[in-house]
């Protein structure tokens, strides 16, 4: 984390919320009628007053059970109640080391070694596997895992200008300019499609009239804005980082259609085999995501995602999302930040003494 220091951690405000207000009230008159509770699975939950399931709050997806069900628990798809409890109580053992008292340091850090980053008061302090307890968000393909990676994939990350820049991302060797940096360092984009929980900011705010829901992410304050209405997708060739989402209802469920990507969208959560975390899948990508109001304080999310440039089959997941108290606070990240232009600047100096090297060796 220490060449990462690009998003300024300190948050300076409420996020500003008029250009939501906005987009929720074009053409809409929202009667003032008090919402309807909707049954299921035996939860009443509440409807707009237009009669959709009512989405809206703030919800966080946090938790400690990974993508991928580890090797190590072969077919195993569900945790036992022993297993899932020593899991949390291992976390719970974690957050509270993160939050003893710090060692006093006596003596300075060597020069160019780690400085650190955030402390846990920074991070979000989940310590719970999913309600399903479920080895793994990933229930198809049956192992838990993702599916093979297709030749043409293999092909696409195994080159040398792809293998470049992930070692520029990851401060192996420098960066020519800022186009080689990752997409949250230059505070363009994030979270992806879908969205899977990272070490902070992992909540989300619905808001939805009867022509739109719009998904407001924490982190990198980015903003999904999902027509209701019917429309087409956008052109093929008009690429967007949060691409283009349509949704419709089937019954009690929003189901959104997202295409035209350019976007990695997996991070962190790749195993390394499939270094597929540090550059854009292919043009074929398409997520679909299914949100349900399951009772007052469980929003399930469930997703399937199609790449078959990139995997050899479509691959599907379920993360469930807990309702949390607000506010989101508006999360300080700007493009040019000091993390940027020091990262590059280090960049130039490796670049100086690169050149020094090879004249020493003439």
């Amino acid at each position: 984390m220490s060449k990462r220091l690009y998003d300024a951690t300190e948050r300076r405000g409420l996020q500003r919320t008029v250009v939501l207000v906005l987009l929720l009230t074009v053409s809409v008159s929202i009667s003032p009628a008090v919402a309807q509770p909707v049954t299921n699975a035996g939860q009443t939950v509440q409807r707009t007053p237009w009669g959709d399931p009512d989405l809206q709050g703030i919800w966080n997806n946090f938790t400690i059970t990974p993508l991928e069900r580890p090797a190590s628990l072969g077919d195993q798809e569900f945790l036992s109640a022993e297993e899932a409890a020593a899991l949390e109580q291992r976390a719970v053992a974690g957050v509270a080391r993160q939050n003893a008292p710090s060692e006093v340091r006596t003596e300075p850090l060597p020069v160019g070694g780690d400085v650190g980053a955030y402390n846990s008061f920074w991070t979000d302090q989940g310590t719970r596997v999913v309600p399903t307890m479920r080895t793994s968000l990933i229930v198809d393909p049956p192992t838990g895992r993702l599916p093979a990676l297709t030749d043409e994939a293999l092909t696409r990350i195994t080159s040398t200008e792809y293998r470049r820049l992930a070692d520029a991302k990851d401060g192996r060797v420098p960066a020519d300019g800022p186009e080689d940096m990752g997409l949250s360092e230059r505070c363009l984009w994030y979270r992806g499609i879908p969205s899977f929980p990272t070490g902070y900011n992992n909540n989300y705010q619905f808001f939805q009239n009867q022509e739109f829901v719009i998904i407001l992410q924490e982190h990198i304050h980015d903003l999904r804005v999902i027509p209701l209405d019917g429309r087409p997708h956008l052109a093929p060739h008009v690429r967007q980082w949060a691409g283009s989402s349509r949704g419709h209802w089937e019954g009690d469920t929003l189901v959104v259609e997202t295409t035209n990507l350019r976007t990695p969208f997996i991070r962190r959560w790749i195993r390394p085999e499939h270094s597929l975390s540090r550059g854009d899948l292919s043009d074929a990508v398409t997520v679909v995501e299914r949100f349900t109001r399951v009772d007052a304080e469980t929003l399930a999310y469930e997703f399937t995602v199609t790449d078959l440039k990139t995997w050899t089959q479509p691959w599907s997941g379920s993360l469930p999302m807990a309702r949390t108290d607000g506010p989101i606070y508006e999360f300080a990240c700007h493009e040019g930040n000091y993390g940027m232009a020091n990262m590059l600047a280090g960049s130039r100096a490796d670049d100086l003494a690169g050149a020094a090297d090879a004249s020493s060796l003439r």
